[in-house]
């Protein structure tokens, strides 16, 4: 398996696949002053070879630019220590940190980001390009559009409806709806501004 994107996010993934007896052959990155990250080597180009790959690019709008251009076969790794319902379905490109949890009836679209201790309860909708960031807890219900950011330690209370390439802040408790787009902060959530992507 490759990592396309040689950084701190990409190390965590290599710790992923390597818990999985999942060996990686290089890492990826257009940087072309990197040559080397954590111990395996840097490729500046795509290999000829179509072995899997992930993206292992925090940023979610990259992550997406990414994705439309590469043509390899698109893996998934999910932390062994992560504990995942029978009934949840998770699509091409996800990685799923340690210490998740993601309840019944869950899905999970392509190229999300299930970061370290994130709690996604039962009946979930959260769609491609989100990353969920560490101990964020979703309660039941709750759908996720597309492209968006939840921040560390946020809070987000049963059935709510969060739109696209919305970024909730670091903390935030989310007891409202949140139209696409929206930069949200505090207790309870605000809107502040509108994200530009």
């Amino acid at each position: 398996m490759y990592l396309f994107g040689a950084s701190g996010h990409g190390k965590v993934i290599a710790d992923i696949a390597t818990a999985n007896d999942i060996k990686i052959k290089a890492f990826i990155d257009q940087d072309i002053t990197k040559k080397e990250c954590y111990g395996l080597p840097v490729l500046n180009t795509l290999p000829a070879d179509q072995e899997k790959l992930i993206i292992s690019i925090g940023n979610n709008a990259i992550r997406k630019k990414i994705a439309q251009e590469v043509k390899n076969e698109i893996g998934i790794l999910i932390h062994p220590k992560s504990i995942n319902s029978d009934s949840v379905t998770i699509e091409e490109g996800t990685v799923v940190m340690g210490g998740v949890v993601i309840n019944a009836e869950t899905t999970i679209g392509k190229h999300c980001i299930i970061n370290t201790n994130a709690s996604v309860d039962h009946d979930c909708l959260i769609e491609d390009f989100v990353h969920i960031s560490p101990n964020a807890a979703l309660a039941g219900g709750v759908e996720v559009g597309e492209g968006t950011q939840i921040g560390i330690g946020a809070s987000v209370i049963q059935g709510i409806k969060i739109g696209k390439w919305c970024v909730v802040g670091a903390g935030a408790v989310i007891i409202n709806d949140i139209p696409d787009y929206s930069v949200v902060v505090g207790n309870p959530g605000k809107i502040i501004k509108k994200n530009i992507i």
